[in-house]
């Protein structure tokens, strides 16, 4: 049976009708159309589909949709501002920090909270913040050059 659920994404409130158990994943993607977020493994192991719930980033592919009630959801969409690329965004244009592009999404939500909380990370902070996040495509080098130095 169907519920009705509400919360906030990319400071827009939304109320979509959807099984409780639904990932949010699946809410945002095929629900809402916001597709921005990538499946990688569907088990929670390769931060494709890192969102923040409330701050913090999670894994949607292992979040119940009944969760989502009044929490606050932000996406790779919701980074930019006024058309604006988010600064994370930009420096992983600068330094190549995007391979195939089904990961970045989940990079850049995950160095975008961290960049929030620590605007000046070490190298080591970088990797321990992005180490939910797997890429089969780099050697994650150029991440960690942009994370580095995106509000540098």
């Amino acid at each position: 049976m169907k519920t009705s659920i509400t919360f906030t994404l990319n400071d827009r409130e939304v109320t979509v009708d959807t099984l409780p158990m639904a990932r949010l994943l699946d809410v945002l993607r095929e629900d809402l159309r916001v597709t921005g977020t990538k499946e990688g493994c569907g088990e929670g192991e390769c931060g494709a589909c890192t969102v923040l719930v409330d701050g913090h980033p999670v894994n949607s592919c292992l979040v119940p949709a009944i969760q989502l009630q009044g929490a606050r959801v932000q996406t790779v969409e919701g980074l930019a501002q006024d058309d604006r690329l988010h600064p994370i965004q930009e420096a992983f244009l600068k330094h190549g920090g995007a391979q195939c592009g089904i990961c970045t999404p989940g990079f850049l939500v995950a160095a975008a909270e961290l960049l929030a909380r620590e605007p000046h990370p070490s190298r080591a902070q970088v990797r321990e913040a992005l180490a939910g996040n797997l890429c089969r495509c780099t050697g994650y080098q150029k991440i960690v050059d942009a994370v580095v130095e995106a509000l540098a």
